[in-house]
């Protein structure tokens, strides 16, 4: 069967409309609409959506604050972690199939420029977020490049599969610098930083300490693996005495995104210590470039995975054991995205997961 057919025959089953969470206004909250449901062009997938993770991004465009503000123009379906499964593809699609389980890059790049063409696409200029700069995945459908497309093995576990975009986000960040017997220090116990916990230690981090002022956050950072915990940056001190290392961490991440963090952080480096900055402040941070220099301190920023290689390592570590759906604290249905808002916006929670199908859906996999 051509895609073209393909198409034709699936879109029998596909409803004219779909439930959706839409940003519809330039102010706080997200609206739960009946909206029409996308058609794909050449190149371009229907999926329909099983499970949506809230991010960080999610909770920016939610509250809308000076980012949201500045970067999205309603309306706007939000959303990018997801997993789902193929039910229509257009011409130009190569060998997707009806059925297959999929998440996607949520990274949409240009594919044209320098960076694309030399097997760099993480570095494009052009890119486009999904759910931030085009319709995401808060929604029954949505529709995505075939290009972004990566096809999970079956019989995937779905609460995994949903974390891809952000559990890669991890191993990018932890595949940074060399960590084999490093003394890292890690700002921040979000759903990425715990992801990160694990990873680091898989890659033979000798010591891993992570600063987060939640007690709930700080068990589930204990129970990834980290081997001190401290309620604030300032206690990064202590940690280190108790590690007797006085001379600093070999290796830091920042995935917080508050300001006094990458202060602190850069503050308790080790000469030519190296920093991996993940977080994303919201207002400009003051940095003693004089110190860094003197301290010969390299700092990386880090954004999103390199595409499609960090996916790959994502498997890789899947196959050795880590389990990223550790983190996953709460599910809530589509219908109940307020609630879950709320809990994903508190400190009592790890990641948070929509599911957007029930047990009754046919094509529902627990």
């Amino acid at each position: 069967m051509t895609a073209a057919a393909a198409t034709v025959t699936i879109a029998e089953r596909v409803p004219a409309t779909m439930r959706a969470l839409l940003k519809d206004h330039a102010g706080p909250g997200l609206r739960l609409c009946e909206v029409s449901t996308p058609t794909p062009a050449d190149g371009e997938v229907l999926v329909r959506v099983l499970r949506t993770g809230v991010c960080g991004t999610d909770l920016h465009i939610h509250r809308w604050d000076t980012w949201a503000a500045r970067t999205i123009r309603p309306p706007l379906i939000p959303g990018h972690e997801f997993v789902g499964e193929v039910v229509a593809a257009a011409a130009g699609t190569g060998g997707l199939r009806i059925g297959q389980t999929v998440s996607a890059e949520g990274h949409l790049v240009c594919g044209n420029c320098r960076h694309c063409r030399h097997a760099e696409r993480h570095l494009c200029p052009r890119t486009r977020g999904l759910g931030i700069l085009r319709d995401g995945v808060f929604a029954d459908y949505a529709v995505l490049p075939a290009t972004a497309i990566w096809q999970h093995r079956p019989g995937v576990d779905l609460d995994t599969a949903v974390l891809f975009d952000p559990f890669g986000n991890a191993v990018h960040a932890a595949h940074t610098f060399p960590l084999r017997g490093k003394v890292v220090a890690i700002t921040g116990a979000g759903p990425i930083g715990l992801m990160t916990i694990p990873v680091a230690r898989y890659l033979g981090a000798h010591a891993v300490v992570v600063v987060e002022p939640s007690p709930h956050r700080r068990r589930l950072a204990q129970r990834q693996g980290a081997t001190i915990t401290c309620p604030g940056s300032a206690d990064l001190a202590r940690a280190l005495r108790d590690l007797d290392r006085l001379d600093g961490f070999d290796v830091g991440m920042e995935m917080s995104g508050h300001p006094e963090a990458l202060t602190e952080l850069l503050a308790h480096m080790s000469c030519g210590g190296r920093v991996v900055v993940l977080g994303l402040p919201d207002r400009p941070v003051p940095t003693d470039w004089a110190d860094i220099s003197t301290r010969m301190l390299t700092v990386q920023g880090v954004s999103g995975r390199r595409i499609f290689d960090t996916w790959h390592q994502v498997s890789a570590l899947l196959d050795a054991g880590i389990r990223p759906a550790a983190v996953v604290t709460h599910h809530f249905a589509a219908a109940d995205h307020v609630e879950a808002f709320e809990v994903a916006t508190s400190t009592t929670a790890g990641k948070v997961i929509l599911v957007w199908t029930s047990e009754r859906d046919a094509g529902y996999r627990a």
